[in-house]
């Protein structure tokens, strides 16, 4: 079979499909994956055979780009998920549809598909052959009765290993600090990040600083004594008590899937609900910086915080009880498995 895999937007989407990707090919399948130009090197990257497609803004002229993709390399699977447009795809091509959910929020709608929806007789967006969610149950704000469950498997970049980065210190707790590759929580006014690292220092943790190479060339001096750089997280997550970050849904579940307590500093709305749904399952404290009382220090309130996490066993409780619920969630090659008796 082939499998046409669909990615945009950010390095998550495609840290997200890879392991159906990966457990496609290791079964013998031919795997083809179609990105936006800002993900052609991260696709590469980890691993997948990928394929530049324009993304200019219109939907439709989209929706063109990967059916001549398809005039090229005709995929008798289509698996994606951002929007309306592999559903169409598949729909033009007649072949199998699979729409993924991302991480923990529901796929988005795409505006000016009209003429495309009335073309193949369609009201709404074309039913999945299967539908698979890789968000813990009991963590999604709007579940989907009809989604098949699929484990969440980290894929990262990876890049030359020291020791530190899959070893848990012995003598203190590890806090990993991150914004992903795309937020700027980095930039933040005045020296309070420094005032952050200081403050978690002190109180006894080892500070890890998972950041762009741009942004650890740019903050490596001003961070004091603290391992800064890009850090294959599949790795480094499981040697961590605690991670602080923008919010990110591909980082929240890696977190989740190594059994680490958060704490979510949302950079948008999107990220607010990943905050929200992480902190009403008890593995996390959300931290609205817009809602803080005036005179409440960013920095400080960030470090009680973390404190407060390390030192209440009930979110590592919490964490790990979430960690051994998605170990017993079918893995990909099981869904491979599945789409190969739907062909």
């Amino acid at each position: 079979m082939r499998f046409l895999f669909t990615a945009g937007g950010s390095q998550g989407t495609v840290f997200a499909m890879a392991p159906l990707a990966v457990a496609a090919r290791n079964a013998g399948h031919d795997v083809l994956t179609t990105v936006d130009a800002p993900l052609l090197e991260c696709a590469q990257a980890i691993g997948l055979p990928a394929v530049q497609t324009p993304h200019p803004k219109e939907a439709s002229a989209r929706l063109q780009a990967l059916l001549e993709v398809s005039q090229d390399w005709t995929p008798d699977v289509v698996v994606g998920g951002l929007s309306y447009i592999p559903g169409l795809l598949a729909a033009s091509l007649d072949v199998l549809y699979v729409r993924q959910y991302w991480d923990i929020l529901p796929l988005r709608t795409e505006p000016g598909l009209q003429v495309e929806l009335d073309r193949l007789g369609l009201s709404g967006a074309p039913e999945a052959d299967l539908f698979l969610d890789v968000c813990p149950p009991g963590l999604r704000p709007s579940p989907s009765p009809t989604a098949r469950p699929m484990r969440w498997i980290p894929r990262n970049r990876q890049g030359r290993l020291e020791p530190w980065m899959y070893t848990r210190p012995k003598d203190r707790p590890r806090v990993l600090i991150t914004s992903g590759t795309r937020s700027l929580m980095l930039n933040t006014p005045g020296s309070s990040m420094r005032h952050l690292v200081d403050q978690l220092i002190s109180e006894g943790a080892e500070v890890v600083f998972a950041a762009p190479e741009g942004a650890a060339e740019q903050f490596a001096g001003q961070l004091g004594d603290v391992h800064i750089g890009w850090l294959p997280l599949d790795v480094v997550a499981p040697t961590c008590d605690l991670a602080i970050h923008h919010g990110g849904g591909a980082t929240a579940v890696t977190f989740m899937n190594a059994g680490v307590a958060q704490v979510v500093i949302p950079e948008n709305d999107y990220a607010k609900a990943i905050g929200a749904a992480a902190a009403d399952f008890g593995v996390a404290q959300l931290v609205l910086p817009a809602q803080l009382p005036e005179g409440i220090n960013l920095s400080e309130e960030i470090a009680g915080i973390a404190q407060d996490i390390l030192s209440t066993p009930r979110y590592q409780e919490r964490a790990d009880e979430l960690a051994a619920h998605i170990r017993t969630l079918p893995l990909p090659s099981q869904i491979v498995l599945e789409l190969e008796e739907l062909s």
